[in-house]
């Protein structure tokens, strides 16, 4: 990649480029040790020869007294950390033990030290898990094959590995998730037990699927999510509370239009708070957090008035708060709702910004440990005191990333939008004078946000690097201004205000005296590359385009993608109703306007935007003589994931971009 022939950037400063990027550790769990001394952190490196990143495990001291310590080693992929309370410590890994196939198992490193011994002997691996903070329950989710006998899974599913058949079957959608169909086999939880384990849920099929559960700390509870299929193809999620010992279920059911998602038991196992979302008549999204009282089965709604997009952590110590991470205002901090009132407080001092992920409590319920990040440092573990003025600290850095590499000026800036209301943005932008070409990198969801947080994926200080100014906006549809502002791209109206807020902000940017108004790219992903398809079709004003998995054409994507029913709900009616206003903002209609260079990328494992939509597009830029370029990558789906597809895919825009906006290299 090269620098920016205006950038003024300064002799001898390195670059943090795209193959730095994919180098560095990505630190991605975080499990407090019993003992309250010390973390174990998972941190994933990449394997070039397997072009995939691994998972080891380190310890930290919080005392800082002795460095971080590799406690996992070899080729296996080692996740996903959790103490026992005799300061064992199980986590997943693939790594082989016998002569079979390599399937993901508990492993444990006992506390006692010597090396890591198998724990669990799943017939198709495991999942997921989770331990009792009292007690020895450990459960399990893992897939089975519907009316396999238990003793049978594994002959069973070697014999349809080698010699078929491959059929799948359905009868319900959706069939598909992200990047699979979705499997014959189907997560099961699983208590296991030395000698034998307890299916908790025997007849689980498509229940499960995409699920979240939550194991009481002293292991007699189990809730879990659980889909069933609904009127509209949108799944209803009802909440079961199963108990471990017997199998005994009942149903905390979500009622018409609604799911239950994200719960959490108390430290007692007594109640639960998990995210209520209901949808309306009118379309739209407002998920709020719902308190159950297990004993007498009465359920309260928490801070509805909040207009928060909340995920719980749990309950406090005393028992009278929920701890949550939510989206406000570019940033995700973390908050304390009081159950009596629903007063929020948040934990982050004001000021002090980034965003926190993966958060837990310590054994002794006095922290908080989690991920922390911002734009300019990539997610370290922290651990959060539970005391007034308290700020997160960070014991040690794994990442491997410098400081010194994020030399950026960061701003935040608000601007009126569509219908005067105001737009949030920041701008980054590295050292030097003089005036440089602008980056609008336009985030995805549309339910999402640019937050002050580290992106491995849209990772803007490998174009300030590159010599741009960039931009991220936060426009209608964004989360963390409340619900008015969510609700601006529901009922058919993805292209109408959101469009608008962008080019508010793209007007306020090109007066700026370091940005070239003649030298602009815009670019995004998802939602954001459907944006960046529908500026094509309505403005020339920018000298590139970048669109990675953007929705092109509206009834095409509606019958192909995933989720096909969460797309019609958004409109409030099928193409086939009103076929006219169904695609009135969908791109294909308006190519014929479309005029600038844009590059075109996609993962054709993508089915969430199916990799048609960017076919589709490239052959209409083609037919209608746009300068136009497409890169597929054959094994990726709606990320890119694999590290050196990371680098091809910031090389690619970086190339294209390069000549149209001025800039050297690529």
């Amino acid at each position: 990649m090269g620098h920016g022939s205006g950038g003024g950037d300064e002799p001898g400063q390195a670059v943090f480029d795209a193959r730095r990027l994919a180098a560095l550790g990505r630190v991605s769990a975080v499990a407090p040790s019993p003992c309250g001394r010390a973390l174990v952190v998972q941190v994933d490196r990449a394997d070039a020869d397997t072009n995939r990143y691994r998972g080891a495990l380190w310890r930290v001291a919080l005392d800082g007294a002795t460095a971080p310590r590799r406690l996992t080693a070899g080729r296996a992929h080692d996740r996903a950390p959790a103490f026992r309370a005799s300061g064992d410590l199980l986590f997943l890994s693939d790594r082989a033990d016998g002569d079979g196939p390599a399937r993901t198992q508990v492993w444990c490193l006992p506390a006692g030290g010597g090396e890591a011994v198998r724990v669990t002997d799943e017939p198709l691996g495991v999942e997921a898990f989770q331990v009792a903070r009292r007690g020895d329950a450990l459960v399990l989710q893992a897939p089975r094959w519907p009316g396999v006998p238990v003793a049978e899974q594994r002959a069973f599913d070697d014999a349809r590995q080698k010699s078929g058949p491959s059929t799948l079957r359905y009868t319900a959608m959706p069939v598909r998730y992200w990047d699979h169909y979705l499997p014959m086999p189907a997560p099961h939880l699983v208590c296991w037990q030395p000698g034998g384990s307890r299916d908790l849920t025997p007849d689980a099929d498509r229940a499960h699927r995409q699920g979240q559960w939550h194991l009481a700390a002293e292991g007699s509870r189990v809730v879990a999510t659980a889909r069933r299929p609904a009127a509209g193809g949108i799944d209803e999620v009802d909440v079961l509370v199963i108990d471990v010992a017997t199998g005994a279920t009942r149903c905390i059911a979500a009622g018409p239009r609604t799911q239950l998602e994200e719960p959490r038991l108390s430290d007692d196992g007594r109640r639960l708070v998990c995210v209520r979302a209901a949808q309306g008549e009118v379309p739209g999204y407002a998920p709020r957090l719902l308190v159950v009282d297990l004993e007498t089965g009465a359920q309260t709604s928490l801070a509805p008035d909040w207009e928060r997009f909340a995920h719980p952590i749990g309950f406090t110590p005393d028992g009278a708060g929920v701890l949550v991470t939510a989206d406000d205002r570019g940033r995700l901090p973390i908050f304390r709702v009081a159950l009596a009132d629903g007063a929020v407080a948040s934990l982050i001092p004001p000021g002090l910004g980034g965003s926190h992920t993966g958060v837990a409590l310590t054994w002794a319920g006095d922290a908080l440990v989690g991920l922390r990040s911002t734009f300019t440092a990539p997610p370290e573990a922290f651990v959060l005191a539970l005391e007034a003025g308290a700020s997160p600290r960070i014991p040690a850095r794994l990442s491997g990333f410098d400081a010194a590499e994020a030399s950026v000026k960061i701003e935040e800036f608000s601007v009126a939008g569509a219908g005067g209301e105001p737009v949030q943005s920041f701008v980054l932008r590295g050292p030097g004078e003089g005036r440089r070409p602008l980056l609008l990198w336009i985030h995805g969801g549309p339910m999402s946000q640019h937050a002050d947080a580290w992106h491995w994926r849209w990772n803007p200080l490998v174009a300030t690097a590159a010599g741009y100014v960039v931009a991220l906006p936060n426009p209608r549809g964004s989360t963390g201004f409340g619900q008015a502002f969510v609700d601006g791209v529901w009922d058919n109206r993805f292209g109408a205000e959101c469009y608008h807020d962008l080019m508010a902000v793209t007007d306020a940017l090109q007066g700026r005296a370091d940005v070239d108004a003649a030298r602009m790219v815009a670019m995004g992903g998802s939602f954001g590359g459907y944006m960046t398809n529908l500026i094509g079709t309505r403005t020339d004003r920018f000298a590139a385009l970048v669109s990675h998995a953007g929705i092109y054409h509206y009834p095409q994507f509606r019958g192909t993608t995933d989720e096909p029913a969460w797309f019609a709900f958004g409109f409030g009616f099928e193409p086939e109703d009103d076929e006219d206003a169904f695609t009135r903002h969908s791109p294909h209609r308006h190519i014929s306007g479309w005029r600038t260079p844009t590059l075109v990328l996609h993962g054709d494992r993508d089915y969430r935007v199916p990799v048609g939509e960017a076919l589709a597009l490239f052959e209409a830029l083609q037919r209608h003589g746009v300068e136009s370029e497409l890169v597929i990558f054959p094994d990726e789906n709606h990320w890119i994931m694999r590290p050196a597809n990371v680098v091809a895919w910031y090389e690619a825009w970086l190339a294209f971009c390069a000549p149209r906006v001025g800039l050297s290299g690529g």
